[in-house]
């Protein structure tokens, strides 16, 4: 009765594996199935082809070996001889795949070690899957996050969302903040990884799309839709342009960002550690958007190629290093806004050299 007893075991375990995890029942005998075959060729050195087969009725795993059946056998690890499988079965035909069962004196012994170690992996593959479900909807978002430890080593930051471990790489810090234990601070969830140890998400405060969740919770006309982010380039830390638009006429893009005394506005940038943010109003006329991405410089001329998507911009002499900014800054990110090359020269040098023709600059 005992023998019985402990055959009826594996199915037991099977049905309460199913019910309590949701792990299917074939998909638990398959992976105990191909574990056997691996662990029985390891511990008596088997080097046939073989097959687990498991009895639904008894709950019995019996190990066989697969041959082929051929006239005369030449290699009796995976052929038969025709005369020795038909006192198997008369029915054997020469081609036809002979099983033959196996019997070990500890078989039992290492079907229940290997159908463990099989099912505590599958249970800690389910949990791990439950719990990737369950935090997946965090990646491409902005979360909240409270720092646990700093490698300072690496100089990573370990955070902690929610109970999912996630990791702050020295590569998506702002340069020069600073991280203390305990802080909550945003971030933006790269991407949720599986690893050996379970999960962990990777985590950047340097991203465009940090900006821009940022926005989308702060500024209710983003978050709703009636104002839109046509285009944003950032240097994290430093300085972002923002390029906006209204799909209500009655909604000012620059003001409803800003907020009242600059309520809106100075969280940002409060939450990016005073990180620089020009807000832009889009437009689809390519000079005009170019003259908007230059701010806080005014141009006084613009030439336009929209094939070879260039522009020759000229400023006053006084404005020529507000317009190319510190080491280039606020140039390099008007190109990355808008898409065009940028080339800006002073008014004398414009004239001097014919630069620009004369339609091109603007009436006063």
């Amino acid at each position: 009765m005992r023998k019985k007893k402990e055959k009826y075991n594996l199915i037991d375990a099977l049905e309460i594996l199913e019910k309590e995890n949701e792990i299917p029942r074939a998909e638990m005998l398959e992976a105990i199935e191909s574990a056997l075959v691996t662990a029985c060729k390891k511990n008596h050195d088997i080097d046939q082809n073989n097959k687990v087969v498991f009895n639904n009725q008894t709950g019995e795993l019996q190990l066989f070996a697969q041959k082929q059946v051929v006239e005369e056998s030449m290699n009796d690890n995976i052929e038969i001889s025709l005369k020795d499988a038909k006192k198997i079965n008369p029915q054997y035909e020469i081609g036809d795949i002979c099983s033959i069962e196996i019997i070990t004196k500890d078989f039992n012994r290492i079907t229940a070690q290997t159908a463990k170690q099989v099912i505590m992996q599958k249970i800690r593959d389910s949990r791990k899957n439950s719990l990737y479900e369950k935090y997946k909807n965090y990646e491409k978002e902005i979360v909240t996050a409270v720092i646990q430890r700093i490698d300072y080593e690496r100089k990573n930051v370990l955070l902690s969302i929610n109970g999912l471990q996630a990791i702050l790489p020295q590569n998506e810090q702002i340069a020069g903040e600073r991280y203390n234990v305990n802080d909550r601070i945003k971030v933006y969830i790269l991407e949720i990884n599986k690893n050996s140890k379970g999960l962990q998400g990777l985590a950047s405060r340097i991203n465009i799309e940090f900006v821009i969740r940022l926005f989308e919770e702060r500024i209710p006309e983003i978050h709703d839709g009636i104002v839109v982010i046509e285009a944003i380039s950032r240097e994290a830390g430093q300085r972002s342009k923002i390029a906006l638009t209204s799909k209500d006429e009655n909604v000012e893009v620059i003001g409803s960002c800003i907020g009242e005394n600059g309520l809106k506005i100075n969280d940002i940038i409060r939450e990016l550690n005073g990180e620089k943010i020009d807000l832009i109003k889009y437009s689809s006329d390519s000079r005009e958007f170019i003259t908007s991405s230059l701010n806080p410089c005014k141009p006084i001329g613009i030439e336009v190629d929209e094939q070879l998507k260039t522009a020759k911009v000229v400023v006053n002499d006084e404005h020529l290093s507000l317009a190319i900014g510190k080491k280039g800054q606020n140039v390099r990110l008007a190109v990355k806004l808008t898409g065009y090359k940028i080339d800006i020269k002073s008014k004398t040098q414009a004239l001097e050299e014919d630069y620009i023709s004369e339609e091109c600059y603007f009436t006063s």
